[in-house]
């Protein structure tokens, strides 16, 4: 790993971090490829209860990095597909790391910098931030992260915003989803530390199990197939040693083995 993203572990907490304030932590293959990296790692422990994607400076990620772009323009079709594909499979590895994932948002958030976000299970932006979809200023689409924006704030605004490449404030993007709490700059640490306290208090498996419930159900038709698979979910659930823990220390009136 270079020093272009750091990543430090607290009481259960693993913390990732954008580290090129210098170019306001634009993106390149090489960083790219640690962010996927880092999330292969982290999914793979059994001592990390959630992930915080931050990023230092200024701005939380302006896009793609310059210097990256103009080897880009020189890119045959079939160096452009493998580049796209690394980049489609670090979000992948985003979207799919088990442990819960919060983003800690503040400055520009630009182009596939709005694709991190939407990868996150929870964003906690500064008030101050500013959002914008630039692709199509330079005759791009976002098309490798729109599965994730499209789920994070609906084809209509996304029609908007992929079309326009207007600015948008953190107040719009709390309105259309992209971003679940907007705080001043000098709450932003708290409001996250709230969310990662109340995460670590409940149960690591049924946290795990939720996140995949909820990718299970969304958007399906409630058939009986769907029924049926639901109701074997809170029975396995029940069933399981957390389940029964929680349950009876419940009962108990007493705290649970995983907050002791």
């Amino acid at each position: 790993m270079s020093d272009m993203l750091l990543q430090s572990t607290d009481k259960g907490v693993h913390t990732i971090t954008l580290n090129r304030p210098e170019i306001r932590n634009a993106f390149n293959d090489v960083l790219i490829g640690e962010i996927h990296q880092a999330f292969e790692a982290v999914s793979r422990r059994t001592d990390v209860r959630c992930v915080v994607l931050a990023a230092n400076g200024s701005a939380f990620c302006a896009g793609g990095d310059l210097n990256w772009m103009r080897r880009m323009a020189d890119y045959t079709r079939e160096q452009n597909m493998a580049d796209a594909q690394a980049l489609a499979v670090m979000l992948r590895a985003i979207d799919q790391c088990p442990h819960p994932t919060v983003a800690r948002v503040q400055g520009d958030v630009f182009a596939g910098g709005l694709g991190l976000l939407s990868t996150c299970d929870m964003v906690v932006s500064a008030d101050s931030a500013t959002f914008c979809l630039s692709e199509v200023k330079i005759g791009l689409i976002p098309a490798t992260i729109s599965p994730y924006v499209v789920r994070a704030i609906g084809a209509r605004a996304a029609r908007r915003y992929f079309m326009t490449a207007e600015r948008f404030s953190a107040a719009e993007a709390h309105r259309i989803g992209l971003v679940h709490e907007s705080v001043p700059m000098a709450q932003l640490d708290a409001t996250v530390q709230a969310l990662v306290q109340a995460l670590c208090a409940n149960s690591p498996m049924a946290v795990k199990d939720a996140k995949r419930l909820v990718e299970t159900v969304a958007g399906l038709d409630i058939s009986e197939a769907m029924i049926a698979k639901t109701v074997s979910g809170i029975a396995d659930s029940r069933a399981s040693a957390e389940g029964k823990e929680g349950v009876q220390a419940f009962l108990d009136k007493r705290k649970p083995s995983w907050l002791l």
